[in-house]
């Protein structure tokens, strides 16, 4: 892998050979994100002063467009060392907020004209979504919650970035499929469940018209669990909007409540929306999932691996 620095002054700067990098895909939040090191020579430091973008590319293809965070130098036994890192591109949204503002029946393409677009974000893939009612960012809130919080409520789907830097705001399209099996070289494999946080029942409360509605998690129920949480929602809502709202809150919950991390030698084997076709049977892992996260590292000590964290479908 190659890197290259984009300066505050719009300059192009080449990384050296990189002696080790970490670059980990999420497309989501937490952001994607990077580390690199490489031998540092005195000519480095003004392009290190001015570091304001990062492309990481693979053959001639881009890995990640990121954001750069932090450098460091570093003097030891075995010489300079320069260390960049940084995070995708959804820490311009991140890292600014909205001021308060509310929508009536707004679109997708008007939030993102206005939280998204004036921070240098370009939209590769815009959904037709429409406020039904009343859309309101609260002051305080991250340009990215202001995007991602209507994606969610109007389309059901979580906005993502491309490698290349693009918002994709719609809904996620499989990927390509990677078949793991028992016969593969593979380094390590963690199976988690966690049931902390993951609701049994959603209790939806309309104040203004005294009415109530309980959604109901039995999976978890007939698991043992016992954790419910009350919502408040606006006056005059619908039933059909109350059953969302619970149903949704729900399966939120459920998201990080099992997860498996497969890591294998080699770079860039699957992107999150790709799936892992996994037969694991001494792990009883068998069936196919999706990939929530990649990341991929590299030293010189232990060559190159990638880890992939893997959700149900």
């Amino acid at each position: 892998m190659t890197g290259k620095l984009y300066t505050a002054d719009h300059q192009i700067f080449e990384l050296p050979p990189l002696l080790s990098w970490r670059v980990t895909h999420t497309g989501a939040v937490p952001c994607d994100s990077f580390s690199v090191s490489f031998v540092y020579q005195k000519e480095m430091a003004e392009a290190l002063k001015l570091a304001a973008g990062f492309a990481a590319e693979e053959d001639g293809t881009v890995m990640l467009r990121a954001v750069v965070d932090e450098y460091t130098v570093d003097l030891d036994g075995s010489g300079l060392t320069a260390t960049v890192s940084g995070r995708g591109y959804a820490a311009r949204l991140l890292d600014n907020e909205s001021r308060p503002v509310t929508y009536q029946q707004a679109t997708l393409a008007e939030i993102l004209r206005n939280h998204a677009e004036p921070y240098g974000i370009s939209c590769g893939d815009v959904a037709e979504v429409r406020a039904e009612s009343v859309y309101t960012v609260a002051a305080g809130t991250s340009q990215w919650k202001a995007v991602e919080s209507f994606c969610r409520t109007y389309g059901d789907f979580v906005p993502r970035f491309s490698r290349e830097g693009a918002l994709l705001a719609g809904p996620e399209k499989e990927g390509r499929t990677l078949s793991i099996g028992e016969g593969d070289p593979v380094l390590s494999c963690t199976l988690r469940e966690d049931h902390y946080g993951v609701l049994t029942e959603a209790l939806v409360i309309d104040k203004t018209q005294n009415r109530d509605f309980s959604v109901k998690n039995q999976e978890m129920m007939d698991k043992g669990g016992q954790c419910r949480r009350v919502i408040y929602t606006p006056g005059q809502s619908t039933w059909a909007a109350m059953r969302y709202t619970g149903e949704y809150q729900i399966r939120r919950s459920k998201e990080d409540a099992w997860t498996a991390e497969v890591t294998l030698p080699g770079n860039f084997l699957a992107f999150p929306g790709d799936r892992v076709a996994l037969s694991l049977e001494r792990m009883g892992l068998n069936g196919t999932f999706r990939v929530a996260e990649a990341e991929n590292r590299f030293d010189g000590r232990n060559g190159a691996a990638a880890t992939l964290t893997l959700k149900p479908l």
